[in-house]
């Protein structure tokens, strides 16, 4: 691992998203919170905040942060039958939380697709990726 250990204390925040798309049927199954697995997005949802706070056990080299909120979100997106996955996380730390808020949105929408593959093993997860972060020697970035 790095060593951050010289490195100030400071207010870090990531955001992140990523979509998963489907069959139209299974849309409105998601949409009427009626798959036959329960409430998809309220599952998914602690799922990933479970999995944000479990990001230093899960990847290599990653440090575990002790997180001061994360929270995840769904926009829904009939046109596409598909769920948008919003993900925030936030620390007071000397290194960043990206890997938290990425994480958070991949399993998340692994969560969606496990409740409901049995009806559609099509789904598709896309579109995963760091929209900003702010904090830390590295200042802030936006994606464009």
């Amino acid at each position: 691992m790095v060593d951050v250990g010289a490195k100030p204390a400071t207010h870090r925040v990531a955001r992140a998203q990523g979509r998963i798309a489907m069959q139209p049927e299974t849309f409105a199954l998601v949409a009427a919170g009626s798959a036959k697995k329960g409430d998809v997005l309220g599952v998914a949802r602690l799922a990933g905040i479970m999995a944000a706070k479990k990001t230093g056990d899960l990847i290599p080299l990653c440090h575990p942060i002790a997180l001061t909120r994360v929270a995840v979100e769904f926009e829904l997106q009939p046109e596409l039958a598909a769920v948008r996955c919003l993900a925030t996380a936030e620390t007071v730390g000397p290194t960043g939380v990206e890997m938290e808020a990425l994480t958070a949105v991949q399993i998340a929408l692994l969560t969606i697709y496990d409740m409901c593959k049995a009806a559609d093993r099509g789904m598709v997860i896309s579109d995963v990726k760091l929209l900003e972060k702010h904090g830390g020697k590295s200042g802030s970035f936006v994606a464009g």
